[in-house]
């Protein structure tokens, strides 16, 4: 068997590929090496960024594999660390993850692809939540669709599983950018070029502050950020490139980031 699982590194960039053919849906095992590639993508500081796509032009991911569930993989079983698919309940998860969906993206995949930062979507590419068709519940995506679409729309998609082309996508706003299916990697990586030459201890600060943010009153979070009671927001307060920052603008060149 081939690993489900592919990965590239070209500097401070990780590209990672679902690749379990024919639909690259997800089990159990596939499950717990993500999250182990992910939580070593968290803990390398020489990574910047994560990429996370789709073998072939058919399917981006599907989610959760069903032969493998009437083969008797539990679904409450163990996903490892980071949960179904590696990421969504990885801890401390501060650096930047695009999405590149090459194809269908739906149940699971769609959760996955939400628990990433920037989604680009080639034309082709499908979307939807059709696990009310099965009788279960689309759980992370019900805790977070809501919060990033119009609600309505969330819920139409959650209470029907009917599907979203790439534009309509796009117009309710959970894609960023929608690029010709030939196009679509090389826009990733460019953007995950950008990303990988800007500040590593800012984006972590964004991330953390932005999840403390999600449950919590504006002032509450504000005053942790004040206060320097989040930990990303403290080492970045006391760092090295906080100097370099304003060094850099006052003598009016780029900075030099060292994420210290």
């Amino acid at each position: 068997m081939t690993d489900p699982i592919r990965t590239r590194r070209d500097g401070g960039i990780l590209e990672v590929t679902i690749d379990r053919p024919k639909a690259n849906a997800i089990d159990l095992v596939t499950s717990r090496i993500m999250g182990r590639i992910f939580q070593d993508f968290r803990d390398d500081e020489s990574l910047r960024v994560a990429i996370i796509t789709g073998a072939g032009e058919k399917f981006f991911c599907p989610g959760w594999d069903l032969k493998a569930a009437a083969a008797g993989d539990a679904v409450d079983g163990d996903y490892g660390v980071g949960g179904f698919g590696g990421m969504q309940e990885l801890r401390d998860l501060n650096k930047p993850i695009i999405a590149a969906i090459n194809g269908i993206c739906c149940g699971g995949g769609l959760e996955i692809a939400l628990s990433t930062d920037l989604i680009l979507a080639a034309e082709h590419a499908t979307f939807a939540l059709p696990e009310i068709r099965s009788g279960t519940v689309a759980d992370a995506a019900s805790i977070k669709l809501p919060k990033r679409i119009p609600y309505h729309i969330a819920m139409d998609m959650l209470l029907t599983g009917r599907w979203l082309d790439a534009a309509e996508a796009h117009r309710w706003g959970f894609v960023n950018e929608i690029l010709p299916a030939d196009k679509l990697m090389e826009r990733a990586w460019a953007l995950a070029r950008l990303l990988e030459s800007g500040p590593p201890l800012v984006y972590a600060a964004i991330k953390e502050v932005v999840r403390e943010a999600e449950g919590e009153a504006f002032q509450t979070t504000m005053n942790k950020v004040t206060r320097r009671q989040l930990r990303t927001v403290d080492v970045l307060y006391g760092s090295e490139d906080q100097l370099e920052g304003a060094r850099a603008f006052a003598e009016k060149r780029d900075p030099v980031w060292k994420g210290r």
